[in-house]
């Protein structure tokens, strides 16, 4: 069953002419991709395209993947540099990283999502907003961090910084997104104290 195979494993079987192993790994990372391609536009067809050219794209060029990085992260450079280019054809507006859209996809799409009380909904909320009001590079280190539980050494490897950079600048943007939140949220962060 292909559902026990690392993605490694897959990652072989599909290079050694397994193909139809590939739906194993689309099944798995659909609604990463998505979510991601959500966070550069509001219209959900076109994540849905961004999102095909995506895994088209990684198929494509799986035999490049070398296991030096997860496969996720590769994933998402890839995933990014789609939804950027197909803006970029389109003309769109780049939206922020974590417009409210995202998480509405995201909690539509995966089903753990949804087990949330509307209590942590509103933290979630709350603390999306916040990451909303930073720069667009502190916002992107927060969610690689955080969102897309990248490594520092991953982070460096997309971003094409050293991984000691990359933890200066997670601080400074953590420093930063705590200060947005205490002065734009700041009764609710006395709440969550309590």
């Amino acid at each position: 069953m292909s559902a026990g195979l690392t993605d490694s494993e897959l990652i072989h079987r599909i290079i050694g002419g397994e193909t139809a192993y590939y739906a194993e790994l689309v099944k798995r990372y659909q609604n990463f991709v998505f979510t991601i391609a959500m966070r550069y536009t509001e219209s959900r067809e076109d994540a849905e395209e961004i999102a095909q050219d995506s895994f088209v794209k990684a198929y494509k060029n799986l035999s490049d993947f070398r296991g030096e990085s997860r496969f996720s992260t590769w994933l998402y450079t890839i995933a990014t540099t789609t939804s950027l280019s197909f803006l970029r054809k389109k003309k769109q507006k780049v939206h922020s990283l974590d417009v409210e859209q995202v998480f509405e996809a995201a909690d539509q799409q995966q089903s753990h999502f949804q087990a949330y009380s509307v209590e942590n909904k509103s933290k979630i909320q709350m603390v999306n907003q916040a990451i909303a009001l930073l720069s667009a590079d502190d916002a992107n280190l927060i969610s690689l961090f955080y969102k897309g539980e990248q490594s520092l050494e991953e982070i460096g490897t997309i971003l094409g910084i050293d991984p000691n950079t990359v933890k200066v600048k997670l601080h400074r943007a953590r420093t930063r997104l705590r200060e947005k939140m205490q002065t734009h949220f700041k009764e609710e962060v006395a709440n969550l104290k309590n």
